[in-house]
């Protein structure tokens, strides 16, 4: 079924005019926007959505993306409900890139033997825009025609194809040269300024909800040999991951309720706008504009 692609609420035209009215309107920080924002604002995440990954100084929370590479995330899915994960290692801390995890002794004698029903996925690096809830950010963008929000994740479009963008807390599945070489069971984390180049190379299938200092506050990888491109030396310096979970296979109780602003709401685009022009006392000029990847989505507690 065809959904509706939405602009965000006139209040972020980038018009004279607009920008003359907006600034007569009282500064609402984001922080004042998210706690007054209403129920209807916010979504609940199926658990059947959530990877729950739990290192020993605490657990990482993603969000999978079906809509945008549903054959990647039902493999990711199997793999964890497998256990597959579990005992394995955070391998690569590269500054200002990326967390990478998954086997580190891939393709050696070593290897973690893989679940029987594990296969080569096909390059899932973009899908039809008009399949999605899209809601268009006002600012023009570097990488692509169009950029905004698809239920939480940033999206970059050309003509009729959308697409995740590279943006911090991004979780994608590592490959070798050829496009369909994922088989989802090398992932890792944008933990860095967001490396659009990467964008419609590799399959991207989830983000992380809670938890990215665990990974992105890691010790960086390869010392200063540039050429090591942050992977550990020494088995020594690995991150153990203890496990990889379902949400929906973790019990209830022991879930974290967890929802997400929703990116077609009055609240987010209010979000959006108070990032664009920031006011208080601090400012001198406010921006005006805005990057995809400089919107973080809210997250919070259920009540």
């Amino acid at each position: 079924m065809k959904k509706t692609v939405l602009a965000l609420t006139c209040a972020v035209l980038c018009t004279a005019p607009a920008l003359a009215e907006e600034a007569k309107k009282p500064y609402r920080s984001t922080d004042d926007i998210i706690a007054s924002a209403p129920a209807d604002a916010w979504r609940s995440v199926d658990p059947a959505n959530l990877l729950y990954m739990q290192l020993d100084k605490g657990t990482v929370i993603y969000e999978l993306a079906p809509d945008f590479a549903p054959e990647h995330v039902a493999q990711i899915r199997m793999l964890a409900q497998k256990h597959f994960w579990d005992g394995l290692s955070i391998y690569r801390v590269q500054d200002n890139y990326v967390t990478q995890f998954g086997d580190p002794n891939v393709d050696t004698d070593k290897q973690k033997p893989l679940p029987a029903e594990t296969k080569h996925l096909p390059a899932e690096f973009e899908r039809p825009l008009q399949e999605l809830n899209f809601t268009a950010l006002p600012d023009p963008d570097g990488w692509s025609e169009k950029v905004g929000f698809a239920d939480g994740f940033p999206v970059a479009t050309e003509k009729d194809n959308a697409w995740i963008a590279h943006c911090y807390g991004i979780l994608g599945a590592g490959r070798d040269n050829a496009p369909d070489s994922s088989n989802g069971t090398e992932l890792y984390v944008v933990i860095g300024q967001s490396p659009r180049h990467l964008d419609r190379n590799i399959t991207l299938v989830g983000r992380v909800l809670q938890g990215v200092e665990l990974l992105s506050s890691l010790p960086r990888g390869g010392g200063n040999n540039s050429g090591y491109m942050g992977f550990y030396q020494d088995p020594k310096e690995y991150t153990p991951i203890k496990s990889i979970r379902l949400g929906s296979e973790v019990p209830e109780a022991e879930r974290v309720p967890l929802q997400v602003m929703k990116t077609d709401s009055q609240s987010f685009a209010d979000v959006v706008e108070s990032r664009r022009n920031r006011g208080g006392d601090w400012i001198v000029r406010p921006a005006g504009h805005t990057d995809v990847c400089n919107i973080t989505v809210p997250v919070r507690r259920a009540p």
